[in-house]
């Protein structure tokens, strides 16, 4: 059996892996002969997927931002089309990656039109306030939707979508992250000290935005909060050295880390983190956050006036309960001493912090139950299209 998985950007990539090795595992119990090739990235290609093409450092948020990948998205989509044209593989996966996966399943849909196409993980138009010919090209793609969401789910049921609600696959990952004891004993961190995770990015452009805001602010709180200490894992390589740069001009207690996130979220008090997976990560682990969002200033004038962009939250917590149970600051809120005084209160108010678990438990209940990878690969192995 050949599948073929096609997703983007460091989330996506994480996504993916988690499917792959599902696969992987699910298929030898059952005796099933599999080859999975992908567009995605390392983490993919380390659970055992054969990369067509790495898409992890490929995406953005906003329509400006977006500009500099089209020439590269489109060629790499190109070659990827022409050979799954003379190879078409048992299943189509996408992941997430709305513009070209929608742009995919179209030219599926047409090419190959006997291969199943499973949509995991929807995009969030749902949520924007989709237009119609968006919803409608969705619908026309797709067989089957395993939604992660159950207002997802509901959503898409109603545009006429066949959907399947299987759960968050964060789950799964979380329920093996290690203890706040155990990581603050490996990283060296006191039991009592006061520790704030940073996440600003997963994509350049949010780099770009949100890290110079970030540290202004952290600089602030360093100086309200004695024996403060920040921990920053560095999600790309290729970022680092623009970011140890930024830090250091800010005289800041620092870490950072390549990779290793999970242990970063882990030993944290509270999180500062861009709108993103890494949200409902930070919840699952039981930490306090603020999640901000900031984009070019004209893909947002252009969002606001023209497309008429319009959305009640944007963070995953957030979407799960549909009210906002982290705050969330968006584009011109984002200021430094709105991030200092609530990232204070976050971290030192007793109450506060209280409410904060006892909203995430509620959320946490909305998710489903562990194991949803698993349930995601036997939906896959075995889908047989109508």
């Amino acid at each position: 059996m050949q599948i073929f998985i096609s997703t983007g950007e460091v989330s996506g990539d994480l996504q993916g892996s988690m499917l792959v090795e599902a696969l992987y595992r699910q298929a030898e119990q059952q005796n099933i002969p599999l080859e999975i090739l992908a567009l995605g990235g390392d983490r993919m290609a380390a659970a055992g997927a054969k990369l067509l093409g790495n898409t992890a450092s490929i995406g953005s948020i906003g329509i400006v931002e977006a500009l500099p990948f089209i020439i590269p998205t489109w060629l790499m989509q190109r070659r990827v089309k022409t050979y799954l044209r003379d190879n078409p593989p048992d299943v189509l996966i996408l992941l997430d990656y709305m513009g070209p996966n929608v742009a995919f399943g179209k030219y599926a849909r047409k090419y190959l039109p006997h291969v199943p196409i499973i949509y995991y993980i929807a995009p969030q138009s749902w949520v924007w306030a989709p237009n119609n010919k968006t919803i409608e090209q969705f619908a026309e793609i797709t067989d089957i939707l395993l939604a992660i969401f159950p207002e997802e789910a509901r959503f898409f049921e109603k545009k006429g979508v066949n959907v399947k609600w299987v759960g968050h696959p964060l789950l799964d990952r979380m329920a093996e992250a290690p203890t706040r004891e155990a990581t603050r004993q490996a990283l060296g961190i006191k039991e009592d000290q006061p520790v704030i995770g940073l996440f600003p990015a997963s994509r350049y452009q949010e780099l770009k935005y949100h890290l110079p805001l970030i540290c202004k602010a952290a600089q602030k709180i360093q100086e309200r909060v004695p024996d403060l200490h920040f921990l920053l894992p560095v999600s790309l390589q290729e970022y680092r050295d623009t970011i140890e740069e930024m830090v250091k001009q800010y005289d800041l207690s620092i870490t950072l880390f390549d990779g290793r996130a999970i242990e970063v979220m882990a030993a944290a008090d509270f999180a500062i983190a861009k709108s993103g997976t890494v949200n409902l990560e930070l919840a699952l682990l039981d930490i306090p956050q603020l999640v901000l969002c900031l984009v070019n200033p004209l893909t947002m004038w252009i969002a606001r006036n023209i497309l008429k962009f319009s959305i009640p939250f944007m963070s995953p917590p957030n979407l799960v309960v549909m009210d906002e149970i982290v705050p969330e600051l968006l584009q011109e809120e984002a200021t430094i001493d709105r991030i200092v005084d609530e990232s204070v209160d976050l971290l030192l108010n007793p109450k506060r912090r209280q409410k904060t678990f006892t909203d995430y438990e509620e959320m946490r209940t909305l998710l489903g139950e562990v194991g949803v990878c698993d349930r995601v690969a036997n939906e896959i192995l075995h889908y047989q299209k109508q």
